[in-house]
């Protein structure tokens, strides 16, 4: 009846729409099924954040609009977050913005910068919403491979002259959705330097840099030198602070990209509910000891998944941070077969590699947002059919 938009129409539905369907068609059937797809973390936020948002609604001051570039407050409890963590110092009035969880300011960047037939260099596998807001800003994404033989880093080295020349932006993401993969500073000495050889804008995903394991600390790239020459870097409460349906984020990074990107929002949307923004300054304030608790509790369930999956003949490699387990299918299938079989035969969800891009075919994602308990029973229901 309508005609959709040419951009609209070269989306892909979105991958957890589609898996959250079948998960709810199963579950309808009286199926008990173990939830391994989104990374949805299953404990609570903890009780002082929520307290500090129960206050703050009772406000009636916090009943208004915001403002669009959020509190100062909140904008110097993240400059304060970084210093502490990753010791970059950032202006708190020109180098951070709050945003709506970090999805959609990640969407929304390169309508600041893109203009038809621009080129983004967008990772596959990677996080759905580069390519998406790629195609919504009338740009074209040109695919990096993340493989396994180059620890599914993209070889920038390899992309074209040609593109090199068209590209506005490329997006980077480590610790890595959908990989597990970890980048080291090498790495993004060799992004900054490329990025500054080439004019290439780097948006750099960093939301899971606290899910990290076994001592291992994830790094920053705006702690490389001249990395905000060229860069801006995304952040989010969801994972660290178990938040994630409150959607509050943030962007931080070079004063002109973060300004490019507030003239956009300021177009799109009135701010983060203010009682919100006070809640994330008691995330980022107060007590952190919930954090260390959270690794524990990931890693536990890490080792039993993926020894568990080896144990019965699949080749898992552990990871160093975020709480996903990636791996690859068995051979002559693919991952949308195995992800398949999986729910019919064994009432596991897990999330198919390929809806993260064509690169991701032979892969599966299992997410370690169950307690450890299930994670044993669905390797027992895998052992029985494999």
């Amino acid at each position: 009846m309508f005609n959709l938009s040419t951009r609209l129409k070269s989306l892909a539905p979105y991958l957890f729409v589609e898996i959250d369907k079948a998960k709810r068609k199963a579950k309808a059937e009286g199926r008990d099924i173990i939830d391994l797809g989104v990374g949805d973390p299953d404990q609570p936020t903890p009780q002082h954040i929520i307290e500090k948002l129960y206050q703050a609604s009772c406000d009636p001051a916090n009943h208004r609009y915001a403002l669009d570039q959020g509190m100062p407050a909140l904008r110097q409890a993240i400059a304060n977050w970084y210093k502490n963590r990753f010791n970059v110092e950032l202006n708190p009035n020109t180098e951070i913005l709050p945003l709506i969880g970090s999805k959609e300011g990640i969407a929304h960047f390169p309508l600041a910068f893109l203009n038809s037939g621009d080129y983004t260099l967008v990772p596959d596998p990677g996080y759905p919403p580069y390519k998406a807001g790629t195609i919504l800003a009338s740009g074209k994404p040109y695919l990096m491979p993340l493989c396994q033989t180059n620890a599914f880093l993209p070889e920038i080295k390899k992309v074209p002259i040609n593109i090199r020349k068209k590209a506005k932006l490329m997006y980077i993401n480590y610790p890595n959705n959908p990989t597990s993969a970890t980048a080291e500073k090498d790495f993004y000495e060799q992004v900054a330097d490329f990025s500054q050889k080439n004019k290439i804008i780097v948006v750099s995903d960093l939301a899971y840099s606290e899910l990290a394991y076994d001592g291992y600390q994830p790094a920053s790239f705006l702690e490389i030198e001249g990395a905000r020459d060229m860069g801006i870097e995304f952040h989010s409460l969801s994972k660290t602070y178990n938040m994630t349906g409150w959607r509050i984020g943030w962007a931080c990074g070079n004063a002109d990209l973060i300004a490019a990107l507030a003239k956009v929002k300021s177009n799109i949307d009135s701010g983060i509910f203010s009682a919100i923004q006070l809640a994330g300054i008691a995330a980022l304030e107060g007590p952190q000891e919930h954090i260390n608790n959270m690794r524990k509790l990931y890693q536990e369930r890490r080792d039993i998944l993926v020894n568990g999956l080896n144990s019965l003949g699949f080749n898992v490699r552990t990871p160093k941070a975020t709480f996903y387990v990636w791996f690859k299918v068995p051979k002559n299938t693919d991952s949308l077969e195995f992800a398949g079989v999986l729910l019919e035969r064994a009432n596991i969800v897990a999330t198919p590699g390929i809806g993260f891009g064509k690169y991701g075919r032979d892969y599966i994602r299992m997410a370690l947002t169950v307690p450890k308990e299930r994670i044993q029973e669905a390797i027992g229901r895998l052992r029985k059919i494999f």
